[in-house]
């Protein structure tokens, strides 16, 4: 009876580690936040309030792809970021609108020439405005490597990276999510485009990449796909 139990407890232990590792998995792929390491920079509070209305925006936007050798600030990054992503409400809704509620984009920030912040790869979390390194080093080069060498692209101080994890919205809506998470990450520029108008900086959407490739240089995990690059600073 003995030799039974302790067989039975042994199965049952060895199927609560699978089942954990399989939710440990999960939450991963839900929740990057838990599982990120390396240097925390505190983003500045963003601004809810400024001088250009929403109609001037809108009206002076335009895709720009000559930029000023001059570096951006943390408050401006801060801003962008906020913008396309940002906590507005104190039940954690984000300044975009995302199917259910579950916000499968992650921005990268691609670092050149930002003062008080070291060029490399971060990752933003949102609920902590806070960025987080991912790599070490100026990339931009790299992912003009990757962009078919549009070599303007590396002129551009700063790059957003949107990439997106399907699976957040795919596990409750099936294939319509992937539709989804595109509509997202469309909300999600146009903020960022907009915000950066009433910076008075400037910006364009890239979507021709080789998508491996960008995910090499950004360490990007294997669910995580890369949908468009946002070069950002000061019109030429």
């Amino acid at each position: 009876m003995f030799t039974i139990t302790k067989k039975f407890s042994t199965i049952m232990f060895a199927l609560l580690i699978i089942y954990a590792a399989g939710d440990m998995k999960f939450s991963l792929t839900k929740n990057k936040d838990q599982t990120q390491t390396g240097e925390t920079i505190q983003l500045p509070d963003p601004n809810i309030s400024g001088s250009v209305s929403v109609e001037n925006a809108i009206s002076k936007r335009r895709s720009v792809r000559n930029f000023q050798n001059k570096s951006l600030t943390l408050q401006q990054i801060s801003q962008l970021l906020w913008s396309a992503q940002g906590i507005t409400s104190r039940d954690g809704l984000r300044a975009a609108p995302s199917a259910g509620a579950l916000y499968p984009l992650e921005i990268y920030v691609v670092a050149g020439n930002v003062e008080n912040l070291d060029p490399g790869v971060y990752r933003y979390i949102p609920k902590q405005n806070q960025l987080i390194k991912t790599s070490e080093g100026d990339k931009r080069s790299e992912l003009v490597s990757a962009a078919s060498n549009q070599e303007w692209i590396a002129d551009a101080p700063v790059l957003f990276v949107f990439s997106v994890i399907y699976e957040r919205t795919t596990g409750k809506y099936g294939q319509r999510g992937i539709r989804y998470v595109h509509m997202d990450t469309g909300f999600a520029g146009e903020n960022l485009f907009l915000q950066a108008v009433a910076l008075n900086l400037s910006s364009v959407v890239v979507g021709a990449f080789r998508d491996e490739q960008v995910k090499r240089v950004l360490l990007l995990d294997e669910n995580e796909n890369p949908m468009i690059i946002m070069p950002v600073g000061y019109k030429r």
